[in-house]
């Protein structure tokens, strides 16, 4: 789970005794939401807590509860309602923002798209997949421009893995012409270390899709936290352009 080094999180007092310039909306609206914590993002949505609780601690539980922001995006509203002082109203708005996130990511996922950074389609891509608990095997496809073609889910595993064809996804790409490939898979355990089968596995898929003139660029593994590119980490070599 992420937790920002500047969340607050010793300070238990009521929100309202703290300095105005301590307070999550304070914060956000002077310095940007990326300061905020997990716990403080989810309390501005909740608005409010209850006798003896204000809505950060309320939001620290929710969180412990479910297993942090992974937990939080898989669950309906039912299991966010366990939660006291979380009624349907306050479980709509945390599920109306959940799914919000989510069509900005397939926004940014659009054909057409240009991801000239490949690291920015894995962030996009880590919101989509962190929280499924069985294996997903993902390929944007990329025109001569790197521009996106499609993106779409190839193989389906359980919370073991999945097994990838490299022979399917190029006829894929080759019906699709792409030119390029960036391929993400993830990790139900949150862990995104890639294995020695995860690097194996890229190694052949950039071999079989050079066959067809189709380059691989990354590859990225899924958890919790950032994703991992194999490419950055020197696991793989994406092969020059021509």
């Amino acid at each position: 789970m992420h937790t920002d080094p500047q969340e607050p999180t010793s300070d238990h007092r009521p929100i309202k005794q703290w300095s105005v310039a301590d307070r999550p909306r304070e914060r956000l609206l002077n310095k940007g939401a990326a300061v905020l914590g997990d716990a403080e993002l989810v309390a501005l949505f909740l608005g409010s807590g209850e006798k003896g609780r204000d809505a950060l601690s309320v939001a620290r539980s929710l969180l412990a509860r479910l297993g942090g922001l992974r937990g939080l995006a898989s669950a309906d509203a039912n299991a966010i309602a366990l939660e006291r002082s979380i009624g349907p109203a306050k479980s709509a708005l945390l599920l109306a923002a959940l799914e919000l996130g989510r069509r900005v990511d397939g926004v940014a996922l659009e054909r057409g798209a240009e991801l000239t950074d490949p690291s920015s389609a894995a962030r996009c891509l880590q919101r989509r997949l962190a929280s499924l608990g069985h294996e997903v095997f993902v390929c944007l496809f990329l025109d001569t421009r790197h521009r996106l073609i499609a993106c779409e889910e190839l193989f389906r595993g359980t919370i073991d893995g999945a097994t990838v064809h490299p022979r399917e996804v190029a006829k894929r790409a080759l019906q699709l012409q792409a030119a390029a490939i960036i391929v993400a898979h993830n990790h139900p355990s949150g862990v995104a270390e890639p294995s020695r089968q995860d690097v194996a596995l890229t190694r052949r898929l950039g071999q079989a899709l050079a066959l067809v003139d189709v380059r691989l660029l990354d590859h990225f593994v899924v958890g919790e936290g950032e994703p991992v590119s194999l490419a950055e980490r020197g696991l793989y070599q994406p092969p020059l352009a021509d």
